[in-house]
C-alpha cells in the first residue's frame, strides 16, 4: 500500500546544525596538527573556531601560523573525510518518532559528496526513521533540480508530499512548482549559510516558516 503522507527533509542545518560538523571535523585536525608541532589541540581547535568567525582562511592561517607542510587540500580531506562524532538533538527524535508513529513515509534529500554526508547520515542514526535516502553526489543531480524530487514520487506514488528545509536559495522553488508543502527552518543564529531572503523572488520561498523542527507536526496531515 502506498502511503498518502510523505515527508523528505533537508539534513544539514535542518535535522541537525551543521556547525557540529564543523566543529567536529576542526577537533580532528587539532588532534593530528597538535601532535606535529607539540601545541595542545585544544589552543589549535579554539585558533581555528576564532578564524572561522572572523570569516577568515582556517586552513590557510593554520599552515602559516604553524609553518605546516601540509597541504589545504589535505586538511579539505580531513574536514570531508573525518568520521564526525554528531547526535541528533531531543527534539529532533521527538519529531521522528512521531512521524514515524504516524505511519508517514520520511526520505532524505540533501546535496554534498557521498563519502561526507553519509558519514553524517551515520552518526546520526537517521536510517532509523528514514527509508530512502537522496545524495547529490551519487544522484548525479543538485537541488533545485526536479528529478532529485520527483525521485520520491517516483518512489511513492499519489500522496502529499512535504519538503523540509533552510536555504531559501534552492531549498523551495522547485517542490513549490510541484505541488509540495514546503516549510522553512529559520535560522536560530547557528546556520553555516546565513537566510537572506531580503532580495529573494516569492516564488524560492517556503509556503509555512517555522522556528523550530516540532512545529512541523501542526502542518503535517
Amino acid at each position: 500500500m502506498k502511503n498518502s503522507t510523505v515527508v523528505v527533509f533537508d539534513l544539514d542545518d535542518t535535522l541537525y546544525n551543521e556547525i557540529d560538523f564543523l566543529k567536529s571535523a576542526y577537533k580532528e585536525i587539532s588532534l593530528k596538527i597538535g601532535k606535529v608541532v607539540s601545541v595542545e589541540s585544544t589552543v589549535i581547535y579554539n585558533q581555528m573556531l576564532a578564524c572561522f568567525y572572523n570569516k577568515e582562511n582556517v586552513f590557510e592561517d593554520l599552515i602559516n601560523r604553524h609553518n605546516l607542510s601540509i597541504s589545504i587540500n589535505e586538511l579539505l580531506d580531513i574536514y570531508r573525510n573525518h568520521n564526525p562524532k554528531l547526535e541528533l538533538s531531543k527534539d529532533r527524535v521527538e519529531v521522528l518518532n512521531e512521524l514515524k508513529c504516524r505511519g508517514i513515509a520520511l526520505g532524505l534529500l540533501t546535496d554534498g559528496r557521498s563519502q561526507q554526508q553519509r558519514s553524517k547520515i551515520e552518526a546520526l542514526k537517521l536510517s532509523t526513521w528514514i527509508s530512502e535516502i537522496l545524495i547529490s553526489g551519487e544522484f548525479g543531480s543538485e537541488k533545485p533540480n526536479a528529478n532529485n524530487y520527483k525521485h520520491f514520487e517516483n518512489l511513492f506514488g499519489k500522496a502529499k508530499y512535504y519538503y523540509i528545509g533552510d536555504n531559501v536559495k534552492k531549498d523551495f522553488i522547485t517542490p513549490n512548482k510541484l505541488g509540495w508543502v514546503t516549510i522553512c527552518l529559520k535560522d536560530s543564529g547557528l546556520n553555516i549559510h546565513k537566510q537572506d531572503i531580503s532580495l529573494i523572488d516569492k516564488k524560492y520561498l517556503a509556503k509555512y516558516t517555522i522556528n523550530k523542527l516540532s512545529k512541523i507536526l501542526n502542518i503535517v496531515s
